[in-house]
């Protein structure tokens, strides 16, 4: 029996694959593992102009020191098409399902003088994190990529390098932060702003174009089916906001962090070429 495995091995190692050549066109479906290598600064707030700022003596805006954001991992689908204009270079796009992400808030928000007396905002506060529970991130993406060895390898190791639109939709607070938000320092803006009411509380997250860096295997089963994995790094920067406006809509602070998520992105996928 071994002898009859080792020969079906040996004859299925030494079988010519009919690999990617020039004029190919390779459909890919998987799943992407992405895992941010996040940092943050520390959220600097900015306050309305007057009247806010005479009684509360606050200056239009202060830097929270210990403040910052970070994410969590996170899984989808992955599709994932190459044309190859020679036997070695594809023209690659990627898309997918949007992933959806967490965010979490660390550290104090305190005002100075006064109004830091009367209320601050815990945004490490165990009851308010995540403090947005649901964030739908979008990166479709376009690569150039160079496959080595030749197009009837089995194995043919890549490099893609390319360039990726990132924004982000359906961003949902948690209530808890919210209803924090709103009984702490939205509360103090209101009063120092003769606001009446309760305030609201927004988030929203910039959108960016950024490079993309790609290596990977692919592996050749039949003259149509095969199998990719790959690994990718986009060095993500977005500029996340906090807004807290007055119950009749006059906006009374941002509160901005520079979130570097920097994710590497894991894919193992199952290919087809026609």
């Amino acid at each position: 029996m071994k002898k009859i495995f080792f020969a079906i091995l040996a004859a299925c190692l030494s079988v010519s694959a009919y690999a990617q050549h020039a004029g190919d066109n390779v459909a890919v479906l998987g799943w992407f593992h992405v895992m941010p290598q996040d940092s943050s600064t520390p959220l600097t707030t900015t306050v309305a102009p007057t009247p806010i700022n005479t009684p509360l003596r606050l200056p239009g805006s202060f830097t929270s020191a210990g403040t910052g954001l970070s994410t969590n991992t996170a899984n989808t689908a992955g599709l994932v098409f190459s044309h190859y204009v020679t036997d070695h270079i594809a023209v690659t796009t990627v898309a997918g399902i949007p992933p959806v992400f967490k965010l979490y808030g660390h550290g104090t928000v305190k005002p100075p003088g006064p109004a830091g007396a009367l209320g601050q905002q815990d945004l490490g506060d165990p009851q308010a994190n995540p403090i947005v529970k649901s964030v739908r991130q979008w990166s479709p993406a376009l690569l150039f990529q160079y496959y080595f060895n030749a197009p009837t390898a089995k194995f043919r190791p890549f490099l893609g390098v390319g360039v990726s639109y990132n924004w982000f939709s359906d961003v949902q607070l948690s209530q808890n932060f919210i209803t924090s938000t709103q009984n702490n320092l939205g509360a103090v803006l209101a009063a120092g702003a003769g606001k009446p009411g309760q305030t609201q509380v927004s988030a929203k997250a910039s959108s960016s174009w950024q490079p993309v860096f790609n290596a990977g295997l692919a592996y050749n089963i039949t003259d149509h089916w095969g199998l990719v994995a790959s690994v990718t790094y986009i060095p993500l920067k977005t500029t996340s906001s906090v807004i807290v406006k007055a119950a009749d809509g006059t906006e009374l602070s941002v509160s901005k962090a520079e979130l570097s998520a920097d994710p590497i992105i894991s894919f193992l996928a199952v290919s087809y070429k026609f």
